[in-house]
């Protein structure tokens, strides 16, 4: 086996990945975040597919609503879950497919076969230039053009944070950065993380109109481990207000441990 596959799995064989968003205030805060962004730019009922769809969170949420909609994920566990949910949903009104796949490799798919492509977990999980690069590339070719992209990365800033600044596990400067803290990406790390200009970067020279990078779950991450961090729905539905209305600010993207770049396919 491959060993980013073998790493992968391995890692969410042993997660429990289906409550990821919904458990905790910074998980509820992703998710709410991605889906106003995906209503924002996405049609309704457009062709959609889901790269890294786990078990479904968004995917089955989406075909819900009226968009048709196929979930690609590579991981077994994650998928077979996802494959349970589908089969609880009415075919004839709700239109979605659960394969397996690998974000790198898309030759199972059309070229411009999709409105919309939201790569949700592969860019978490690659180590190699040339497997970004791939991915990338393959994420283009199946977009239609003037169709919208969406890619999930994280931030190395945020991860150092998360891990270094605990009490039970001071991980994050040897791990995410060399000695003149530029970022290094490496197998070992699980999840890799970017600084925001670099990862804005990988698109560059691509035939992509960049849209917006927008943090999807600020600090909360860091601070919901606190013994005293407290919020009440209201709190909550206060603080996604203020969330939405600040996610894009540049001075505050980094400190976000999940971040969303969308784009839009120029050309054919």
């Amino acid at each position: 086996m491959d060993e980013r596959l073998k790493i992968v799995k391995g890692f969410y064989d042993e997660v429990e990945e289906d409550t990821r968003l919904e458990r905790s205030r910074h998980g509820q805060l992703e998710f709410a975040t991605t889906m106003e962004y995906i209503h924002r730019y996405a049609k309704p009922g457009a062709k959609l597919i889901e790269l890294g769809a786990a078990t479904g969170r968004y995917s089955v949420a989406l075909a819900k609503e009226g968009y048709d909609v196929t979930a690609v994920e590579l991981v077994e566990k994650n998928l077979e879950v996802l494959r349970r949910k589908k089969a609880l949903l009415p075919e004839e009104t709700v239109r979605l497919q659960a394969v397996q796949g690998d974000a790198t490799d898309l030759s199972a798919f059309a070229d411009g076969a999709f409105d919309v492509t939201l790569s949700f977990g592969p860019m978490y999980h690659l180590y190699e230039s040339a497997d970004v690069r791939r991915t990338i590339r393959e994420t283009i070719r199946v977009t239609k053009a003037g169709g919208i992209m969406m890619f999930a990365f994280l931030s190395v800033y945020a991860i150092l944070f998360d891990n270094y600044l605990k009490e039970t596990l001071h991980l994050g400067m040897e791990e995410n950065f060399d000695e003149e803290y530029r970022t290094k990406h490496y197998a070992e790390q699980l999840f890799t993380g970017y600084d925001i200009v670099e990862f804005e970067d990988l698109f560059r020279d691509e035939p992509v109109e960049h849209l917006a990078t927008a943090a999807v779950d600020t600090v909360l991450e860091l601070a919901e481990d606190r013994t005293d961090f407290s919020m009440t729905d209201e709190q909550f539905k206060e603080f996604l207000r203020y969330h939405l209305a600040t996610c894009e600010k540049r001075e505050l993207l980094g400190a976000s441990s999940h971040l969303l770049y969308i784009c839009k396919k120029v050309g054919k």
